[in-house]
């Protein structure tokens, strides 16, 4: 069947195209492949560079070369072990031996005396001769055209199913160099003025030299312009989201002082640059006549709570209430704590709702929050049932806000007078990830620690030294200070990893630690027996606390100055840092032991980082560039974004722009109904939006 091309060319099915046929299209099925348009949009996974065609007599030893010439002596030879085949390349300088041990029978068939071949490969001695082994080739005999040679060639990535239907990188790039012929100009979604504002190419040459380029100049080019694509719709979707969130009007919040400056004035230590202008950012929001949508991220005790205190006081100020939500009872508590120790002074009530309050102090907690006694309200998912009325919620914060669902966030903005929402989080993302993990949020980062944080020293050990470290422990013990030793827990193994930290806890407990309190916490308890543990460790009734990972939010203990971690090559470096921060909340000097029998390089490379730096954002960047997004917050995101050739890992500079320019575009025009976007709206509206709905990288 001929291709139509009166039809749209794009949604031509795959196997119409020459050399493809029933049983490839298959095979490109089997990874979504079915018409043109998706066979363009199968980018290379790498390229080699072959713009150089090098002559016989300037090869050198371990080179890699580009040789044009005329085939001889094709001969197929026996050894002990079976067969090979031999030929020899001449060209107007000299000539060199090429040798296959593999697939013979089909290069022996193919490859015939007198034929002008292009050879690419890497040369080597035999008996003093130099000679090619392996080398890859293409046939430019009877015009055809030479797609492996004087060209970056692109190598694409290949399925089993696509091998088994006998699909190589060549025949690959024959068959989308004959789609890109069908399909003529291809339609660009920028308008002429737009591609000159981004400094992009078109999408007809991104597309051509994405798989055909000429030089690596081009090939950058393309690569640039694809890139720019993905991120730029994607941003535009959280642009969309963003501005429809803002549309609603709503009364300010003024900046009164009266609150905030008594807690100031009863702080023993003075707020961080980074903290001040974090308040400044937030104070702006509530002077708009929109709900803030505000992500704060913040390493480990960089001092989030005290801004959500402060900022939490000026909502007070202006008669608002203000809920705190946490993802555990122990923290919900801890911050508790926290809010009520430094609005003591001021006459505001706070008041705890968590799910193991008794009826008659639930009752009396809903009662005061309804009628408006209660006005700084912290407590866990509780917050957000159907039974919670606030008076005049004007504020809600979210701590950890990655452990809680969209539509959990969704359920207590409802309840707000004002829906101002302030979500942190402990963990460092890189800003490339932020941007598009919560993309349609404003974002603030507190990037500096408070001068007061005492050191945390982080060291390595092998376990054949692990008895070094339980000396350690034991010592610190006797200074009345308090360790955690963690064991690593994970989905796929949990049974197991669950007895290994057991028999870990027994035999620690009854032989090297046996004069001490030792304690064990996991996830398999429940609330009320995991709030007991922690209760006796924060109270140090527990010296000793022996822990999955459990531990990683939720614990403030000014007195644990220990962490032990086993098996470390299994946490990501980002949750071992979250490990980490679980001691130095206080004045002792800390410690960090990073217990391992890895012989990989790669984890050696890793735990470094750990113990080089204490820079929360130096390692989730490093975090994000070994493990990739899809796992950096510690387990598989199997419904994150799939870029075809965006990277979040590399492409930095490009997201940056890709946003700047998707928000202006909707800060213009809303609803992309302006002329100029039209090609945009109608672009983003069939192939991405879909896309990205059905994914989980809004968190």
């Amino acid at each position: 069947m001929e291709i139509d091309k009166s039809s749209n060319l794009l949604e031509t099915p795959v196997q119409y195209l020459k050399g493809v046929g029933p049983r490839r299209a298959k095979a490109f099925d089997s990874i979504e492949m079915k018409t043109l348009k998706d066979l363009i949009y199968y980018f290379p996974r790498k390229y080699l560079d072959r713009t150089t065609v090098h002559t016989i007599d300037s090869v050198t030893i371990d080179s890699q070369v580009n040789l044009i010439g005329i085939v001889k002596s094709v001969s197929l030879r026996k050894m002990r072990t079976g067969q090979f085949l031999t030929a020899k390349l001449h060209d107007d300088t000299g000539s060199i031996n090429l040798m296959w041990f593999k697939g013979v029978d089909y290069i022996k068939d193919s490859l015939k005396d007198g034929e002008t071949i292009a050879v690419h490969g890497k040369i080597n001695e035999y008996k003093g001769n130099f000679q090619i082994a392996h080398p890859e080739y293409d046939k430019l005999n009877d015009n055809e055209i030479a797609l492996s040679t004087g060209f970056v060639i692109p190598v694409y990535p290949l399925t089993e199913e696509l091998k088994k239907a006998g699909l190589t990188s060549r025949n690959m790039r024959k068959i989308i160099y004959q789609a890109l012929n069908s399909l003529g100009n291809i339609n660009d979604h920028f308008t002429k003025a737009q591609l000159d504002d981004f400094e992009l190419c078109s999408l007809n040459e991104a597309m051509r030299n994405i798989h055909c380029p000429n030089n690596i100049e081009e090939l950058r080019l393309a690569t640039n312009r694809l890139k720019f694509d993905e991120h730029f719709f994607l941003q535009l979707l959280l642009a969309l989201r963003k501005k429809k969130i803002s549309e609603k009007r709503f009364n300010t919040i003024a900046f009164k002082t009266e609150i905030y400056n008594q807690i100031i004035k009863n702080l023993n230590f003075e707020l961080t640059k980074s903290q001040k202008n974090v308040l400044k950012e937030i104070v702006e929001d509530f002077l708009l006549e929109k709900p803030m949508n505000r992500m704060l991220q913040g390493d480990v005790g960089c001092g989030k709570t005290i801004v959500s205190i402060l900022a939490s006081s000026i909502v007070v100020d202006n008669d608002y209430q203000v809920a705190i939500m946490a993802p555990t009872d122990i923290l919900a508590k801890q911050l508790y704590k926290n809010f009520t120790h430094n609005f003591e002074d001021t006459g505001i009530k706070c008041d705890l709702l968590v799910g193991s309050l008794k009826s008659k102090e639930k009752k009396e907690t809903l009662e005061r929050i309804s009628n408006g006694d209660s006005i700084v309200i912290v407590g866990t998912h509780a917050l957000f049932q159907k039974d919670v009325l606030f008076k005049n919620l004007g504020l809600v914060i979210i701590d950890e806000q990655h452990r809680f669902g969209v539509n959990q966030r969704k359920d207590l903005l409802k309840k707000c007078t004002v829906p101002n929402l302030l979500a942190m989080t402990a963990t460092p993302i890189p800003r490339t990830l932020a941007i598009t993990y919560n993309g349609d949020m404003d974002l603030s980062i507190i990037d500096e620690l408070p001068k007061n944080r005492p050191d945390i020293f982080t060291s390595q050990i092998e376990k054949n030294n692990l008895k070094t470290a339980y000396d350690f422990i034991i010592e610190k013990s006797k200074n009345n200070e308090q360790s955690i030793i963690v064991y690593p827990l994970i989905e796929e193994t949990e049974t197991q990893d669950l007895e290994a930290a057991l028999q870990s806890y027994v035999k620690l407990k009854d032989t090297v630690f046996a004069e001490y309190k030792v304690g064990l916490i996991h996830g398999k308890l429940n609330s009320d027996e995991k709030n007991e543990i922690m209760h006796k460790f924060i109270n140090n009734e527990i010296q000793i606390l022996v822990s999955t990972t459990v531990i990683e939010v939720g614990i403030d203990n000014p007195n644990a100055s220990v962490i032990l971690i086993n098996n470390c090559e299994r946490f990501g470096l980002s949750q071992i840092h979250q490990l980490r921060g679980r001691v130095g909340r206080g004045s002792l000097t800390s410690y960090c032991i990073l217990c391992s029998d890895s012989e990989s390089d790669n984890t050696k490379q890793r735990l470094s980082i750990l113990c080089n730096t204490r820079n929360g954002f130096e390692i989730a960047d490093e975090d994000l560039k070994l493990r990739g997004p899809g796992e950096f917050f510690g387990e598989r995101q199997s419904g994150f974004i799939k870029f075809r050739i965006a990277d979040l890992v590399t492409d930095g500079p490009i997201i940056r722009f890709a946003r700047k320019k998707a928000f202006e575009i909707v800060d213009k025009d809303e609803n992309l109904e302006n002329s100029e976007n039209k090609l945009i709206h109608d672009r983003f509206n069939s192939d991405y939006l879909k896309l990205f709905l059905n994914t989980t990288v809004f968190i």
